[in-house]
């Protein structure tokens, strides 16, 4: 039954996304941005009566300003909007606005692809909907693919009903968690100044989020009588910093980061020497991002994410011993995060010994487990299965990783080629056919 839902609701969904002409998009997957996210969001998740342990907060690489959700369970925000934004609490009011179209139900009342999507064991796909993506590579890492953008209003579109409904709830989750409800208001005012636009030159918000002079009223008249509600949240300002700060470094210029923090190693706070040791290693300049780094570990050495850049600087500095000494540091401090443990995999591939190899089939096999809508992390797991021998399950993580991206034109040989060499009704051969009946149903 379950095999008969995944299958139904992937073609459901791809049948959609398939049809439209494609925009490349990404999702940046950072284990330390996402970290930091999540702390902002906490507090009104907690509020909207949501499960923090099950909603994620993630990143698509694009500089318009836009936030949706996709299911129950995902918050998508352009880096755009986080990098115009200025303060925690208007972030964090686009994130209580999004968590009220779930809370609200209003994600219930759409497109009857998504109501089977809801499953979590679709997430897959509907990140392959959306915009799915990957982590790992130079740069802030992430995998483009195709995105439809009229599917995915049609999709993410709301009424104006909803709209004001989600900036009431969101604005009380905010004043149950002490956030300033003025967030709201800010960001509010933001796109209200692109109203006069054209709608080609409009950003995405505004075409999926229609704002009214009512809305605005509504906004205001909250916040003028929770003025005095918001309480000091110095834990937010940092989080917020260590999110903007590490996006900005990846994706500016390299002079950029160093107007704002300067060359000189060591200066700064940990946010400041983070960007800077990301800006020497994009320049490159690997010596001098090693240098900071390495010692912005030794100040911090229970930070798991500081290890973690530390591990892919060295990776991608070629220097493949190290990097797996500081991915096994960051693993050890953050045992069930996805991200690190596929990087950890990737350094120790990329050693490539026996020993290396056996392991790193072992870390990765976890990190699937844990995060498994990693196209990178697919591509990993299927070199560690060669490696190992076991050419079915190569092949299986090949189609899979083609299936994630929407390409199931070319997971369909792969997925062939598992099913032939898998075990008849196992678990793997299960999954071959998963996709090949998708891509079948699709087809039609």
């Amino acid at each position: 039954m379950v095999r008969r839902v995944l299958t139904a609701a992937l073609a459901a969904l791809m049948a959609v996304v398939l049809t439209l002409p494609a925009r490349a998009q990404t999702i940046l997957r950072d284990p330390d941005i996402e970290h930091a996210l999540k702390q902002l969001a906490k507090p009104v998740i907690e509020a909207a009566g949501l499960s923090a342990g099950r909603i994620k907060i993630l990143v698509i690489k694009d500089d318009s300003l836009n936030a949706f959700v996709a299911d129950h369970d995902h918050v998508f925000l352009h880096s755009g909007l986080i990098l115009r934004l200025d303060e925690p609490e208007q972030l964090q009011a686009v994130i209580a606005h999004e968590l009220a179209h779930i809370a609200n139900g209003h994600l219930a009342r759409r497109a009857t692809n998504f109501q089977s999507a809801r499953n979590v064991a679709l997430i897959g796909t509907i990140l392959a909907g959306a915009a799915a993506a990957a982590g790992g590579g130079k740069g802030a890492a992430g995998v483009a693919i195709g995105v439809q953008d009229s599917a995915l209003r049609r999709f993410f579109v709301h009424t104006r009903a909803e709209e004001a409904s989600a900036d009431q709830s969101a604005l009380r989750y905010m004043a149950a968690a002490g956030i300033d409800p003025h967030g709201m208001h800010d960001v509010l005012e933001l796109f209200r100044g692109q109203e006069a636009l054209s709608v080609g030159r409009r950003d995405p918000y505004l075409l999926t989020h229609p704002l009214n002079r009512d809305r605005m009223r509504a906004v205001a008249g909250f916040v003028a009588g929770h003025a005095h509600h918001g309480q000091e949240r110095p834990e937010d300002d940092y989080w917020f910093a260590r999110a903007r700060g590490k996006l900005s470094a990846f994706l500016r210029a390299p002079r950029t980061t160093f107007r704002a923090v300067g060359r000189k190693p060591g200066q700064g706070d940990i946010v400041a020497r983070m960007r800077r040791a990301v800006a020497f290693h994009r320049q490159p300049q690997p010596d001098k991002a090693i240098a900071e780094i390495q010692a912005l570990v030794a100040a911090y050495p229970n930070d798991p994410y500081l290890a973690e850049l530390q591990g892919q600087i060295l990776l991608e500095s070629r220097k493949f011993g190290a990097a797996v000494q500081a991915y096994r540091r960051a693993a050890q401090k953050a045992p069930s995060n996805g991200l690190i443990l596929a990087g950890y995999g990737r350094a120790l591939l990329a050693q490539n010994t026996a020993a290396s190899n056996a392991e790193a089939l072992k870390v990765l096999t976890r990190a699937r487990a844990r995060d498994p809508y990693s196209p990178l992390m697919l591509r990993d797991l299927g070199l560690a299965y060669s490696r190992a021998g076991n050419n079915g399950m190569a092949a299986l993580m090949s189609a899979e990783r083609y299936a994630l991206i929407g390409r199931l034109k070319d997971a369909v040989p792969h997925a062939k080629r598992a099913e032939g060499l898998l075990p008849r009704g196992s678990s793997g051969w299960n999954r071959a056919q998963d996709i090949l009946t998708a891509a079948r149903a699709v087809s039609k």
